[in-house]
């Protein structure tokens, strides 16, 4: 677990611009650190979610108040033939307001419904961050071995340019055939194009990265190998899976609907309303006397008694929708055991060939390549052999690059399952 802190991104934003040199003339390096900063400062998948998931909990204060009281006014028993409010008794200008009161619980229900939601979008938030910087190290990993790669292949096209040399030297003496010569030339044709291809798989991701890092994404590497944050044991991961906000979202998801059964069961009790009404009255009674006014005190209820077709059906759909909740929140569980899984498989295998190259491989490619050199230059063996052993050396250095880089990009598929703490 690590945290990421605002207090240098500033600084640190200041810095990665193209261009902005460091003391001493030397140009800003990216780091993996540096780029995760930038990339959670500039992700507006987060923001968005972000967003939304207060937008929710704003609709779940809502969602648990009454509705608003109706005012309700106007003129009764108006004659047609002379509109003279003052001759019929019965005429009356009347004002009254109204509160209905919705059916059972159905307001709390409401209001925990969304405060589900709400937590649902807080969890895609969550994963929203987990999963850029995965990307992110992904990309930033991959981009690492092409740059380094570019690195190694140079250093073997410099001694694979001295060959050519030496053996079309040789050739000019009669010491080797025409052959050694096209086969050096050959080979280091395909070192250019194996240069070309590099750059290519460099260049995108770079523009990959370019998604959360702008401008910052065409700047040089940090020299060091990216560190990622140690892994905890498999049985934490597992642990801590069961914790992830994607399980998180799934859950909230399933409360939601569950909040939704309940509405519908609540929605078989009576809803009802209540109001009270003043009656003005106009003209005068035969004695002579002002007529009196009048009020009026309302109770009005439903009355839910065909409910096959309307709650019944209401509360199966509903029970229906939390089975299928429930169901994607176990798929979503398995998937992500299954990724565990096989990225610790990867992970743990990996870094058992990354200690057989260290302890071996590259030793005994770098000892192979030299003797083959020696053996050449003392004329006891041929060209093609020592072709061969430069190219075996050149492979494992890039097979070695290649394991760590997938080890450490098993690491950040570990660490996003395991939800670290951002």
């Amino acid at each position: 677990m690590f945290h990421y802190r605002n207090c240098a991104r500033h600084t640190l934003a200041l810095l990665l611009l193209p261009g902005v040199l460091l003391p001493g003339g030397a140009r800003a390096a990216l780091d993996l650190d540096g780029a995760i900063r930038i990339a959670l400062e500039n992700d507006p998948a987060s923001a968005a979610s972000r967003a939304s998931a207060r937008a929710q909990s704003e609709d779940a204060v809502a969602d648990g108040q009454l509705p608003d009281p109706r005012l309700k006014t106007g003129i009764y028993n108006l004659p047609l033939d002379d509109f003279n409010i003052d001759r019929e008794p019965s005429t009356q200008f009347r004002v009254g307001i109204e509160q209905a009161f919705p059916r059972g619980d159905t307001l709390h229900y409401r209001q925990r419904r969304a405060e589900s939601l709400s937590s649902v979008e807080a969890a895609n938030a969550a994963t929203s961050t987990l999963q850029t910087v995965r990307d992110v190290r992904r990309h930033f990993l991959e981009l690492y071995y092409q740059v380094s790669a570019a690195a190694i292949v140079e250093e073997t096209r410099a001694l694979f340019a001295q060959l050519v040399d030496i053996t079309q030297a040789q050739y000019a003496s009669g010491r080797v055939s025409q052959q050694d010569v096209l086969s050096a030339s050959l080979e280091l044709a395909r070192l250019d194009d194996r240069a070309t291809r590099i750059a290519t798989a460099a260049d995108e991701n770079r523009a990959a990265l370019a998604k959360w890092l702008d401008a910052a994404a065409d700047l040089p590497l940090a020299e060091q190998f990216p560190e990622l944050p140690a892994l905890p044991v498999k049985a934490e991961l597992e642990t801590d899976l069961l914790q992830h906000p994607v399980l998180q979202a799934e859950t909230a998801r399933v409360n939601a609907m569950q909040q939704g059964i309940r509405i519908a069961k609540e929605q078989y009790k009576p809803g009802w309303s209540a109001g009270v009404e003043y009656r003005k009255r106009f003209g005068e009674n035969p004695d002579g006397g002002d007529r009196s006014d009048m009020m009026a005190a309302m109770l009005s209820m439903d009355l839910p008694l065909f409910t096959g077709n309307r709650q019944d059906r209401r509360l199966a759909a509903s029970i229906a929708g939390t089975e299928a909740a429930e169901l994607r929140r176990d798929d979503k569980l398995n998937e992500l055991q299954r990724k565990l899984a096989t990225d610790y498989a990867d992970w743990r295998r990996l870094g058992e060939r990354a200690a057989l190259y260290e302890a071996k491989l590259l030793r005994e490619a770098t000892a192979n390549a030299d003797a083959s050199l020696h053996a050449y230059q003392s004329g006891v063996t041929e060209f093609t052999t020592l072709m061969r052993a430069r190219i075996t050396e050149l492979d494992v250095r890039l097979d070695e690059l290649r394991i760590r880089v997938d080890r450490a990009r098993a690491q950040a598929n570990l660490l996003y399952l395991a939800g670290e703490d951002l």
